[in-house]
């Protein structure tokens, strides 16, 4: 399995580098970081990560939005979103925006990785 490029978003310094500490020994290489969503998009433009963990709730632009203007950007982008707003009405939401999985926080370093390797095994298929 190649490495897959990951681009880390997130309001929270703290969980950008929870995440990352999780996804490096995995063999994942986090390309960039944003603190919202705005930024996730101009980030994405430029680097073309193979997965976005992306959090919901972010000032200027939260997650929804982005992963909306993400997938017109590219329709084939991989979003996993990683948020503390479970509630249905939000993971449907962002599925309905192009969201490939939700991660509930706080979540295990296991259901992290296991998201984003499926989701890479996919691709490879």
């Amino acid at each position: 399995m190649a490495a897959a490029r990951v681009l880390i978003v997130d309001d929270s310094g703290y969980m950008r580098q929870i995440i990352r500490k999780y996804l490096e020994p995995k063999g994942f290489i986090v390309v960039g970081e944003a603190q919202d969503g705005w930024e996730a998009i101009q980030l994405f433009d430029k680097l073309r990560p193979d997965i976005v963990t992306m959090d919901i709730s972010m000032k200027r632009m939260g997650g929804i939005e982005a992963t909306k203007q993400i997938k017109a950007i590219d329709p084939n982008a991989k979003i996993v979103m990683v948020s503390a707003l479970g509630e249905a009405r939000f993971i449907k939401e962002a599925i309905k925006a192009g969201a490939a999985d939700f991660i509930i926080k706080p979540f295990v370093e296991e259901r992290l990785i296991s998201s984003l390797e499926n989701l890479i095994k996919k691709e490879e298929k």
